[in-house]
């Protein structure tokens, strides 16, 4: 159940203040990424301009409402809707997160942490195992940005998203700006996270911005994707390209969306690093 992989380029986020400017200036991008949840409804307008598109540019499906990490039973209404949307386009990659966003049947509005156990390992597994069997597709899964850091936890993140690898099969979605923003956060080093990441499983680099925010108990990074992508993410990939072979990268933009040129000026900066 492998997933063809993109070799290389780079894309942007899909948004909805973009669909007509793409269309219209057909601008030259490896991929377009789409948050999955948004496209789920066939008759609505932004399914109408995906069809669009996706004619003209491979599609990936970003999902950000499984909540894999949850004890609640996972949504059969979501993944079915998930995977009509799969079979509609036919996207070269899938991904999720390493996170949960609801309980007993309730959802927030956020992708929540979760504690790095060998339980927390066995469930997250399971429900990957799950949704990878219905979609009959590999997933990817993507590392968080972190804000603390739960007492319970017996491995770093870097190790639970190797063994997560070994045990379903399913890839890495490595977004840089999360690691820089929590290891300033926790206090880790970027080196170190990157030195032991299964590197041969990861298939997307995400590159986004993140707000400064300073508090009476000190400073702390929240990853927004409301800004270009900082000096030190762009360090960071760079280092990245020069130990590993190119990889697909996407530009996140999705609060204060700018107008599409300044994405594309992100999108030749990353090109540029390659």
């Amino acid at each position: 159940m492998s997933l063809a992989k993109l070799t290389g380029g780079v894309g942007i986020g899909l948004r909805h203040p973009h669909f007509k400017s793409i269309l219209e200036s057909k601008p030259d991008l490896a991929f377009l990424e789409v948050h999955s949840e948004n496209y789920f409804n066939p008759h609505g307008q932004s399914r109408y301009f995906l069809d669009q598109l996706m004619q003209q540019y491979p599609i990936s499906c970003h999902g950000i409402g499984l909540s894999l990490g949850s004890a609640d039973p996972l949504s059969a209404s979501h993944l079915a809707q998930l995977k009509d949307l799969v079979d509609h386009c036919q996207p070269v990659l899938i991904s999720e997160h390493l996170s949960w966003g609801s309980i007993n049947g309730q959802f927030f509005n956020d992708l929540l942490p979760l504690p790095y156990t060998q339980e927390l390992l066995n469930h997250f597994s399971t429900r990957v195992e799950q949704v990878q069997h219905v979609l009959g597709r590999q997933i990817l899964i993507e590392n968080p940005s972190s804000y603390l850091r739960f007492n319970q936890s017996v491995m770093p993140e870097w190790e639970l998203l190797n063994r997560l690898v070994d045990q379903t099969g399913c890839g890495l979605l490595l977004d840089l700006n999360n690691i820089y923003v929590s290891s300033m956060n926790l206090g880790f080093r970027c080196s170190e996270y990157l030195a032991e990441i299964n590197t041969a499983a990861v298939q997307e680099i995400h590159l986004a911005g993140f707000t400064r925010k300073v508090l009476s108990e000190g400073e702390i990074l929240i990853d927004t994707h409301g800004s270009r992508v900082s000096d030190p993410v762009w360090g960071l990939y760079q280092n990245y390209l020069e130990a590993n072979p190119a990889v697909a990268t996407l530009i996140e933009w999705d609060t204060d969306i700018p107008p599409l040129s300044v994405l594309l000026e992100e999108q030749q900066k990353a090109l540029a690093y390659g």
